[in-house]
C-alpha cells in the first residue's frame, strides 16, 4: 500500500496548519461525497462543535470535513475558516436558502505548552483546508499535534503528536489518524512502553490538572457502512485508546473518536463488519504509536 495513512481511503485528503513558535495547530480531514459519519466521546472533558449531529436518528448523516485542533475551546473558531472555504466550493447540506457545510470539530488542550494567547482560528483553519492533500499524512509534531503532550499522569510532559496508519482486511481499507494529547503514557499494541511509563499506572497522591488532556481520532473506511455499523468500529477504536494510553478515558481527558464510511469499496457482508472493527483497533493503535515515535 503506497499510503499507509488515513489517505489510503480513496477520496480523503488531510491538511495541517502548524505554528512551531506558539506550539499549536490544526488538522483538517476533507471528506469525499457521499459519506456517513459517526462519533463517540469517552473522556469527561470534551470540546466540540457540530458533534450532536453525529448521534443516532439525526437527520444529517454526512459531513464535509472534520477538524482536530489545538487551542482548547478557543480553537473551535478554526471551523469558521473551513466552512468559508467549503461554501466557496458550493459544498454543504442543501437548504432552501443555502448549502451549509457540516464540519464536526474537536479540540485538545495545548495552551500550557507554547503561547497561550495564540490559538487556531478561521485563518489557520482555512490554511489547513487549502493544504489538504491525498498524499501520505505528515506525522509527528504537526497540525493538531504540534503542542500535544503525554505521560502527565506520572508528572511528566513528553511530546505527543499526530500519527496515522492503515490496515487492509477482506478487500477493504480501514485507516486512522490520531492526535495524541494524553494524560497517560503511550504503549504499542504489543505492550511496549514508548514513553517510559509502567504497564499499570501507579496511584496518584493528588489529582492531575483538570481538563488539560484529550486524544482525538478519525477512523475511516471505504466499506459502505451504516452509522450503527460504524459504531462497532468506534468501540474497538476506543479499545485501542485503552490498550495504548494508560490510563485513558479519565475524568481529565476529552477523548473522542470520529468514524467515516465513504462506501467506495462497496457493501459489506454482515460478518465482515467484525473484521473491520478489529482493523480499526489495529489502525488506531498503530497511529498512536506513530504519533510519539515519528520525529
Amino acid at each position: 500500500m503506497s499510503k499507509d495513512t488515513l489517505t489510503a481511503v480513496a477520496g480523503i485528503a488531510v491538511g495541517h496548519h502548524t505554528d512551531t513558535e506558539a506550539m499549536t495547530g490544526c488538522t483538517v480531514v476533507v471528506l469525499p461525497e457521499p459519506n456517513v459519519v459517526a462519533g463517540e466521546v469517552r473522556g469527561a472533558a470534551p470540546g466540540t462543535r457540530e458533534y450532536a449531529l453525529l448521534g443516532p436518528d439525526m437527520s444529517v448523516t454526512q459531513a464535509d470535513a472534520i477538524i482536530l485542533t489545538g487551542g482548547s475551546a478557543f480553537g473551535l473558531a478554526a471551523a469558521d475558516g473551513v466552512m468559508s472555504e467549503l461554501e466557496a466550493q458550493g459544498r454543504g447540506y442543501e437548504t432552501t436558502a443555502s448549502a451549509i457545510p457540516i464540519v464536526p470539530t474537536a479540540v485538545l488542550y495545548d495552551l500550557a505548552v507554547g503561547d497561550a494567547s495564540v490559538r487556531p482560528g478561521p485563518v489557520e483553519g482555512a490554511a489547513a483546508f487549502l493544504a489538504a492533500s491525498t498524499s501520505a499524512v505528515v506525522q509527528g509534531l504537526v497540525g493538531a499535534g504540534t503542542g500535544a503532550t503525554c505521560a502527565k499522569w506520572r508528572g511528566e510532559s513528553l511530546p505527543g503528536g499526530i500519527g496515522s496508519a492503515a490496515v487492509q482486511v477482506d478487500g477493504y481499507t480501514v485507516a486512522a489518524l490520531v492526535a495524541v494529547n494524553s494524560l497517560g503514557d503511550v504503549f504499542s499494541l504489543e505492550g511496549e512502553s514508548l514513553t517510559g511509563g509502567p504497564a499499570v499506572a501507579a496511584p496518584r497522591t493528588e489529582p492531575p490538572s483538570p481538563n488539560e488532556n484529550t486524544t482525538l481520532a478519525v477512523v475511516a473506511t471505504d466499506a459502505a457502512l451504516t452509522r450503527a455499523e460504524l459504531g462497532r468500529l468506534i468501540v474497538r477504536a476506543h479499545d485501542a485508546f485503552g490498550a495504548c494510553l494508560r490510563p485513558a478515558h479519565t475524568s481529565f481527558d476529552g477523548d473522542i473518536c470520529f468514524a467515516v464510511s465513504t462506501g467506495g469499496a462497496g457493501d459489506v457482508p454482515a460478518p465482515a463488519v467484525h473484521n473491520l472493527a478489529e482493523a480499526a483497533f489495529e489502525a488506531v493503535g498503530r497511529s498512536i504509536a506513530n504519533a510519539v515515535t515519528t520525529r
